[in-house]
């Protein structure tokens, strides 16, 4: 039976990003293995819904976006509470167990209900892993370095998902569509899952920040998820102007995951050339997340998400303005979107950091990634219904006006906190 250590054993817990190094980097690469299983569907899925099942209406296409944008929104707003009941690193590892099927259910699926039920353990996999490894990155570097912590985190898992895409892009051109671009995944649930084993809890990092906090917990404050859930989606301005841009900024992601991959093989552009611009987008994304979660810790969190909506908008404009190129289009709609999105995401995750109190963070930032994720299954469903109503041509107009509307309203309501 073990024993605890004599308080002077311990090692001491402090908070930073240099004092925390290792435990830092092994949650980011941890990270890696999270973007990396979600990247496999990012070229391949949608065309092995036309190609191999025979889907003709693009909702059906799209049901497997919304299966998993639901179920990974509800899990990232459970992984909230649940870890006022759990450890971090305990619903870290439950996640990677969910997916452990994931890989083989879409590499072998029968008919397209398994790929959508292999999409609802992808939500909780991706729901449980990267919510965690979210969260444990801010408690080990303290309020001091948010920006930058979020947008090394967020670089390592869409740079993943990005480089993802451009392979299973190249191993379709060369094996086909399924098993083999698939297969790949294994190799991201067995790290994932080993690294997580290695990786350190981080109660006491959470423990030590409450007790420095300048601001004390008003007595009585309700910091249950109930209460947290009302005050970052609609009773806080600054939460509310957050979530409202993280639901459009995925929104966005839904609609072009299963848009861009049939707009741009209608226009004649093969797999590998898909593959490219559907791994370009994420790859800005992610690597840009590195030096927009520093300057988000330098210039503010509003000034990078409204300007990073616009540009996400222009993007949009871009993919049609072009469409006669569709190379070009393709690439340059990914470097705007990329770039546009690599700006608010880092920056989001930080404000709503900001302005939760850390006794009722872990809930807020379960909220804010709850409506952020919704958008995945809003996207694929305005997409799917518009895109059999009126063509893609007009889901791409659609996503440009409601992007640059969101952005607006961020300017609106977010505002800045100084970080004590």
């Amino acid at each position: 039976m073990k024993t605890a250590l004599p308080v002077e054993d311990r090692p001491a817990v402090r908070l930073g990003l240099r004092e925390n190094r290792l435990q830092f980097t092994l949650l980011v690469v941890v990270n890696v293995c999270v973007g990396g299983l979600v990247g496999l569907e990012r070229t391949t899925v949608p065309l092995i819904g036309t190609e191999t099942f025979g889907l003709t209406s693009d909702l059906a296409v799209f049901s497997f976006i919304i299966a998993f944008g639901l179920t990974k929104a509800l899990t990232n707003l459970a992984a909230g509470a649940l870890t006022a009941r759990f450890r971090r690193k305990q619903l870290l590892l439950a996640g990677w167990l969910i997916g452990v099927p994931v890989p083989f259910a879409l590499a072998y699926a029968p008919s397209w209900g398994w790929i959508v039920a292999a999409n609802v353990l992808l939500g909780l996999n991706q729901g449980l892993t990267w919510s965690m490894t979210v969260n444990m990155k801010i408690d080990l570097v303290g309020p001091a370095r948010r920006g930058l912590a979020t947008g090394l985190n967020e670089a390592a898992g869409y740079t993943a998902v990005g480089v993802t895409a451009l392979l299973t892009g190249y191993l379709a051109t060369t094996h086909g569509l399924r098993p083999v671009p698939e297969l790949i995944g294994v190799v991201f649930v067995a790290a994932g899952l080993a690294l997580s084993l290695v990786v350190r809890d981080t109660a006491a990092h959470v423990a030590l920040e409450l007790a420095r906090h300048a601001e004390p917990l008003p007595a009585g404050e309700d910091t249950g998820l109930k209460a947290t859930f009302a005050r970052t989606s609609w009773r806080d301005r600054s939460l509310r102007g957050a979530s409202q841009a993280g639901l459009v900024n995925n929104l966005n992601d839904g609609l072009t995951w299963g848009v861009f991959p049939l707009l741009f093989t209608d226009h004649g552009l093969g797999i590998a050339a898909v593959g490219l611009i559907k791994g370009l987008y994420p790859v800005l994304w992610g690597i840009g997340q590195i030096p927009t979660g520093h300057l988000a810790d330098r210039v503010g969190r509003k000034p990078l998400v409204v300007t990073g909506m616009l540009v996400q908008s222009a993007g949009f404009v871009l993919a049609l303005a072009l469409l006669d190129r569709p190379l070009l289009a393709g690439v340059l709609s990914a470097v705007a979107l990329g770039l546009g999105t690599a700006m608010v995401y880092p920056a989001l995750i930080a404000s709503v950091s900001d302005h939760a109190h850390p006794a009722w963070r872990a809930n807020a930032l379960g909220t804010y990634r709850f409506w952020r994720d919704i958008g995945y299954a809003a996207g694929a469903l305005v997409a799917g219904i518009l895109a059999d109503l009126l063509g893609l041509n007009a889901t791409v107009i659609a996503a440009a006006a409601l992007t640059a509307a969101s952005g607006l309203l961020a300017a609106r309501w977010i505002t800045e906190r100084p970080k004590g």
